[in-house]
């Protein structure tokens, strides 16, 4: 063999290797995190939705925390200290998550059942809006997300008599003056038939859009297409009520879900044109898959794709707090890691920093946790449970089941 002659199968080891010695780098910083902060308890303790972080300038560390709350409020920290800001509280519904603007760190958004997604400037303690954005009569968001270069939102809606829609907006232009809503570009209405519960612009590409549904199908648009038939290049079927999507591979070329049964899929969009497979695994219970000898994985929250070691890793927990890292692979799914001892319940959001390595992390004991890596909590108070009374839950998570079908 020649130098420059490639062997397959050394290349393959190669590839093995790279893959192995990432997850080990991630098990590392994993086994590493402490928890730095914890936010002050609050006078209403909700269950903590979503989490997001403000973007920060090249030359700056990010500066907010925006939360989505059962109690239909918005509540913005400070990212180091996790000290309260202000709380948005003008939400006649139910909230579907937060996203700050990518090129503003000051400017976050919120979509609410009532129909409308909202605009705030985070250095306003004003109840008022910068801008609002209606969407038609009927409409009830559910979920929503903001394309990478803060030009485009879209929300997607519940299932009304026989419509379900994916609803759009041009996010230019935002003024003072919030009296003024802004009226939709337009909609999708024929590609999904049940609520349309997540909706995960690309991260780099500001034309492509991946949807989920109730319906079980995975949908990726190019909203850049005069159409919606044209608009749709793919639709990927989990089979499952989904609860949960996200973008990975090195290019963003893959999309992958999670569903209300706690299943996964993952698909590769750059197989469309070939003859090869599109789907690079399939788990019908990852709860099963990942641990089951002593049930101790009970749901899933998400998933995060780590640039820097080219790896997609899902996040799921336990009812007590524990939150379990999950490294995916087309071979299966594996677990990397568990943080303990810092939630008392149920873990419904994070937001996992990459630039310093830090994880934010909420749930239904009304905290919200900075984990640092090396990190020496300095607080005095020792933790008590506010796990949320049954009798006071709300309808926060669309169309759970995982409860109802979680093995004994």
């Amino acid at each position: 063999m020649g130098c420059c002659d490639k062997d397959p199968g050394f290349l393959a080891s190669l590839g093995t290797a790279f893959e192995m010695a990432a997850v080990e780098k991630v098990e590392e910083q994993l086994a590493s995190l402490r928890i730095a902060k914890r936010s002050a308890p609050s006078e209403e303790p909700a269950y903590l939705l979503d989490i997001d972080l403000s973007r920060p300038a090249q030359s700056e560390n990010s500066r907010f925390v925006a939360v989505s709350c059962s109690n239909k409020s918005i509540r913005v920290y400070n990212r180091e200290t996790l000290h309260f800001l202000r709380e948005y509280s003008s939400h006649p519904g139910i909230l579907s998550g937060v996203r700050f603007a990518r090129a503003c760190d000051n400017t976050v958004f919120s979509a609410c059942s009532d129909g409308t997604v909202k605009c705030w400037d985070v250095r306003s303690a004003t109840q008022k809006p910068v801008q609002v954005f209606s969407g038609y009569p009927s409409n009830v968001f559910i979920s929503f997300d903001v394309n990478c270069s803060d030009l485009i939102i879209c929300a997607g809606t519940e299932k009304v008599e026989q419509d379900t829609f994916l609803v759009f907006w041009d996010a230019r232009g935002l003024t003072d003056c919030a009296s003024s809503a802004k009226e939709p570009l337009g909609v999708y209405s024929e590609s999904h038939n049940d609520d349309i519960t997540k909706i995960c612009f690309h991260p780099v590409e500001p034309n492509l859009v991946v949807s989920g549904s109730t319906d079980g199908l995975v949908n990726v648009f190019d909203i850049n297409k005069d159409n919606e038939d044209d608009a749709l290049i793919s639709t990927c079927n989990s089979d499952s009520s989904v609860s949960f999507i996200g973008w990975s591979g090195r290019d963003y070329k893959q999309v992958y879900c999670l569903t209300h049964d706690e299943g996964f899929c993952w698909w590769d969009t750059a197989q469309l044109d070939t003859e090869e497979p599109i789907t690079l695994l399939r788990v019908l219970d990852v709860r099963d898959s990942v641990c089951a000898e002593n049930r101790s994985l009970h749901y899933m929250v998400g998933g995060l794709y780590h640039e820097k070691a080219e790896k997609l890793f899902l996040i799921g927990g336990t009812s007590t707090g524990n939150i379990h890292l999950i490294s995916c692979g087309t071979e299966g799914l594996s677990l990397v890691g568990t943080l303990g001892g810092g939630h008392s319940a149920t873990v419904r959001s994070f937001c996992w920093n990459l630039a310093d390595e830090s994880l934010l992390t909420g749930g239904e004991d009304a905290q919200l946790l900075l984990w640092k890596p090396r990190a020496v909590e300095r607080s005095l108070t020792k933790k008590a449970s506010l796990k949320i009374a049954s009798s006071v839950q709300k309808r926060v998570r669309v169309h759970n089941s995982s409860l109802k079908s979680r093995k004994k």
